[in-house]
């Protein structure tokens, strides 16, 4: 993983320096709110219903120990002993008081880590694969493109200042775990016909309250050719992407409103003059990162001890089934960690945790971790032997769900328990299904199936691309929740399809317990998954049971 110099290091003391003052003066009353408010949302604090938040980036969403276990103790110190892991692969604290938010970011460079940029209007922490570097399936590991867009983002003195917040995603593999189309700029690494590496470039995807999947700009670009085309792209958005209405600033809506032939035409207008100006990044930087993410030395052990474990070991088999995947290193495993233990909140992580997963990493990770899009903890280098060792010490602080994929692996935005956007309650409901399937021993049984909740119309919680999706509203001043059905946040995303009127808190529950028994029902065999049915038969038997006749009295 990519490690600070001495520019990165001088430049986050500088903003830490900068921001101690401006705190200092919001304190004694030299700055009211709304002068402050730009100023604390450039260094990643947010003010939210009861509390400040704070949000720490986490780059293309990888930790080494250290970092993880510092995240621990300023969550121990400064708030109330846990953290929340996102779905842009950070980590925001929830109870930071005002006073103290220096004294955060201070700790946090010390490990090389900063809040910049991840609010405003900005360009936001650069995400990807949780697998990268490991998974079998990529045809180039994603991350020294990240951190080379990272490096040149950061503080980028025209980009501070966009219509609005702008997201880069990108992976090396088909198998998108990275969720590109749902961002501004979504990039896959690809071999062209003369086997050379480049990137199919995707613009103007985004989900909130109106959802766009993107769409390629560009079938091909040499890798050589990244920072000058991104740039472009960016020229043209900040030039002529909509100021008036911040719901209509996204990159997206310059899309749609100006057709994709007209704004290819500006962006590669631009792109031609950046390439006679752009001055592009050495030989010798570009060496610089990549060896910054070279695969570890592995270790090679005999996996006998491994295999018959799970042969003995029927709740390690079950882990082992639903908590990993295929590591390009046959005597290694990548394994997800789940943070959605039964009847827990979505993404949270004590700070015992924290530390126990920062002792796994060094111990039998080769120092890494990674945060899921999904919001799940990722060791993407783990020996086989060392699997039952790890599926120990994971049971010792209740982190050995084995649930990945299953229903109960739910993606939730914090909704109206912390954030002031929300209009509804996510945690509570993601609970609540997690609680009852469990309760029903329904899981294994249903297998793999997406639910994902937002709690506002901001779709933090990414419902739009859920196999269900869940989205709170307020109607009359309650709770009202919305289902959307066939949603993909694979290569071929696809936005879910609203099934009908809403459903009260009291009845959201039974929906979607309706909607699991009717595709029980109406499966094929048991590999057959949720979205699958859905794809083959549509919506019409799943709104049936939604909104049975009799039904019809509870539907709000």
């Amino acid at each position: 993983m990519y490690t600070y110099n001495q520019f990165d290091k001088d430049f986050v003391k500088q903003r830490l320096r900068q921001f101690r003052n401006q705190v200092a003066r919001r304190l004694d009353g030299s700055l009211n709110e709304g002068e402050f408010r730009p100023l604390r949302l450039m260094n990643g604090l947010y003010l939210q219903l009861h509390a400040y938040m704070l949000r720490v980036n986490i780059p293309y969403g990888t930790l080494n120990s250290a970092q993880m276990r510092q995240l621990a103790f300023i969550a121990d110190k400064w708030d109330k002993g846990y953290g929340h892991f996102t779905t842009r692969q950070n980590i925001q604290f929830n109870w930071p008081k005002l006073k103290d938010a220096p004294d955060i970011l201070e700790a946090l460079s010390d490990v090389n880590m900063h809040a910049i940029q991840s609010s405003g209007n900005c360009v936001r922490n650069i995400t990807s694969d949780h697998f990268a570097g490991a998974c079998i399936e990529e045809v180039q590991d994603p991350r020294p493109s990240a951190e080379l867009l990272r490096q040149w983002s950061t503080d980028h003195p025209e980009f501070q200042f966009l219509p609005r917040k702008f997201k880069i995603a990108i992976t090396g593999s088909a198998n998108d775990r990275a969720v590109i189309k749902s961002h501004d700029i979504g990039l896959l690494l690809v071999r062209n016909e003369k086997d050379e590496m480049g990137y199919e470039v995707m613009i103007g995807g985004g989900l909130g309250r109106s959802p766009f999947v993107g769409q390629t700009v560009r079938k091909f670009l040499p890798k050589a050719d990244l920072l000058p085309y991104i740039e472009a792209i960016l020229q043209v958005y900040n030039l002529y992407g909509r100021r008036d209405n911040k719901y209509k600033a996204r990159i997206k809506i310059l899309l749609h409103e100006t057709g994709m032939k007209e704004l290819s035409r500006q962006i590669e207008e631009s792109f031609e003059k950046q390439k006679q100006f752009f001055k592009r990044p050495s030989d010798e930087l570009i060496a610089e990162i990549e060896n910054r993410f070279k695969i570890p030395n592995f270790v090679a052990s005999s996996n006998d001890n491994y295999e018959k474990e799970i042969k003995a070991n029927p709740q390690f088999s079950a882990f082992v089934k639903h908590n990993t995947h295929q590591h390009k290193n046959p005597l290694y495993t990548i394994l997800s960690v789940s943070l959605k233990n039964i009847g827990q909140t979505p993404g949270d992580a004590t700070s015992d945790q924290m530390r126990a997963l920062a002792d796994i990493a060094q111990k039998y990770g080769h120092d890494e971790l990674r945060v899921s899009h999904e919001q799940n903890i990722i060791l993407p280098h783990v020996q086989k032997a060392d699997l039952l060792k790890v599926y120990n010490i994971l049971q010792k602080a209740d982190l050995a769900t084995p649930n990945i994929g299953l229903i109960s692996d739910i993606t939730a935005c914090p909704g109206m328990d912390y954030c002031s956007l929300a209009t509804a309650r996510s945690i509570p409901v993601a609970k609540e299904i997690s609680t009852r399937f469990n309760e029903l021993k329904q899981e294994n049984e249903i297998g793999n199936l997406q639910i994902k909740i937002s709690g506002c119309i901001n779709a933090c919680g990414h419902h739009h691309v859920a196999h269900i999706g869940i989205l709170g509203l307020e109607k009359n001043g309650i709770e009202n929740y919305q289902i959307t059905l066939g949603g993909d946040a694979s290569l071929s995303m696809n936005i879910g399809k609203v099934a009908g009127p809403g459903f009260s808190k009291q009845e959201i529950l039974p929906a979607v317990e309706r909607l699991i028994d009717a595709y029980l029902k109406i499966r094929n065999n048991s590999d057959e998954t949720f979205l699958q049915v859905y794809q083959r038969l549509g919506d019409k038997l799943f709104v049936d049971a939604l909104y049975p006749k009799q039904g019809e009295q509870n539907v709000a």
